[in-house]
């Protein structure tokens, strides 16, 4: 076993090799930067208000960084710094629940870490970093134990957590913008809204009994307490601008609205967090589908033969716990062609959806 010398050593160089590859971007406010390819940096996007910006390498020079792009979705964006001539660093993978991760910043005051676990995959696009946060971390380095790079770092996503971009995300991001400064967004052109099976139910004994929703205006519920008609996804009005996807046109009210993205370039979300845990608490327990209400014209979703009344249960494997999920797991995704698995007619079945680009 390895001893508690042997470890703090391992800790030490791994921040070591990472900090080399890790700058300070004098931003609207200090923050770090991770140097992703030759010349090539990747910061958070929110504190960008100007098109330069000046980059501090580890060697104390001062340069200067154009931002190539910026992506609001994972609230990123490229800078191109030409003379950087710092190593990027290695890519890896964050590993196993309760591996060791290393949160590395380089703040005006100098190079700074904290040891955080592994907590868990990816959600909605996010990593947690399972470590604490320190002003002037975003930007920065998380790495595993290797020093390998597993996410880029963003303290300001949700109140008091820490959360990283996952490698493969911000490598996607950072080649997109790199080559044709944005990164398209996904959709499906699909407006949902939330119907919840309670625990000791299933969706087919929900509709052989009449519970289940046949359509957006048809009778039933969705769960306890939950009248149909009573706000829907737009919180009782459409207006306009608002239309499938609750973001392709405009933003519903009500706490599906805002989940998986950072809201005005990453603000905090602690108001929104909480809409979406009392969401949570009162659909806990069973199961909660979205039931389609609206499928636009022309759009993938139509090309893919869906049609309101559906409702669909999980995206590639994966169930949703609450409607915004749809739309934060799709819109990453342009182009590529995901399986939602969809109830219809009380039978569930597979359909292919390649995702649309906007």
């Amino acid at each position: 076993m390895t001893n508690l010398s042997d470890l703090s050593t391992a800790m030490a160089d791994a921040v070591e090799l990472a900090a080399r590859s890790v700058v300070t971007v004098r931003a609207a406010r200090p923050v770090s930067g991770t140097v992703v390819g030759d010349g090539l940096v990747l910061t958070p996007a929110h504190l960008l208000h100007a098109d330069e910006v000046p980059v501090v390498t580890p060697d104390g020079r001062t340069l200067t960084g154009v931002v190539v792009g910026r992506d609001p979705g994972s609230d990123l964006a490229l800078l191109r710094v030409d003379g950087l001539n710092v190593p990027a660093l290695t890519t890896g993978e964050a590993g196993r629940v309760g591996e060791l991760l290393l949160a590395v910043g380089r703040p005006p005051g100098g190079m700074q870490a904290s040891l955080g676990l592994n907590p868990g995959r990816a959600r909605d696009g996010w990593l947690h970093a399972g470590a604490q946060p320190f002003p002037g971390v975003s930007g920065g380095a998380l790495v595993n134990a290797q020093g390998d790079l597993v996410g880029v770092l963003n303290a300001g996503v949700r109140r008091g957590q820490l959360l990283a971009v996952p490698t493969a995300r911000a490598a996607r991001v950072a080649d997109l913008l790199s080559r044709e400064g944005r990164v398209p967004r996904g959709y499906l052109g699909l407006a949902t809204q939330p119907v919840h099976f309670p625990a000791a139910a299933t969706p087919d004994s929900l509709e052989d009994e009449g519970d289940f929703p046949a359509g957006p205006f048809g009778a039933g519920r969705f769960g306890p307490g939950m009248v149909r008609g009573e706000g829907g996804p737009w919180g009782g009005r459409r207006g306009p601008g608002r239309g499938p996807d609750h973001g392709g046109h405009g933003r519903p009210r009500g706490p599906w609205a805002r989940e998986g993205r950072p809201e005005r370039g990453g603000q905090d979300r602690g108001g929104m967090d909480e809409e979406l845990r009392r969401f949570r608490e009162r659909f806990a327990g069973g199961r909660v589908g979205l039931t389609v209400v609206q499928v636009e014209a022309s759009s993938p979703g139509q090309v893919a033969g869906f049609r309101v009344g559906d409702v669909l249960l999980a995206l590639d494997g994966e169930g949703f716990t609450h409607p915004a999920e749809l739309l934060s797991r799709v819109r990453s995704r342009a182009g590529e062609t995901v399986t939602l698995r969809v109830l219809r007619g009380g039978e569930e079945q597979d359909v292919s959806v390649t995702v649309g680009e906007r």
